[in-house]
């Protein structure tokens, strides 16, 4: 995520100069008022699409920064039916699951 910087408008350094007196605002991102959002969705969620972290303000005080969700590996699916085949090979069941469940449940 972009990283935000205050810069001084001020040829010299002064120690006074706190971090709250600066009054420019720099940051590594796109920016986008409540507003923005609300009426202009599609262009805010194709900058974050594209990658851009896009940081929503409220009367140009932040409060969310919208980001991709990280990406994750696919989790690797195990192989029933080889699984199976190495169990009974073969081997065809005489009865189904399915009969052997309505059986079940008819004698209940």
């Amino acid at each position: 995520m972009g990283k935000r910087h205050r810069i001084c408008h001020s040829v010299f350094f002064l120690p006074a100069l706190t971090y709250s007196m600066c009054h420019i605002s720099v940051s590594h991102m796109r920016v986008a008022s409540i507003r923005d959002l609300k009426h202009n969705t599609t262009t805010v969620l194709g900058w974050v699409a594209s990658g851009e972290p896009v940081e929503i303000q409220r009367r140009g005080q932040p409060v969310a920064i919208l980001t991709q969700p990280a990406s994750k590996a696919p989790v690797p699916r195990p192989d029933f039916k080889a699984r199976l085949k190495s169990i009974y090979g073969e081997m065809v069941l005489g009865t189904t699951a399915t009969e052997l469940l309505g059986e079940e449940r008819s004698s209940q």
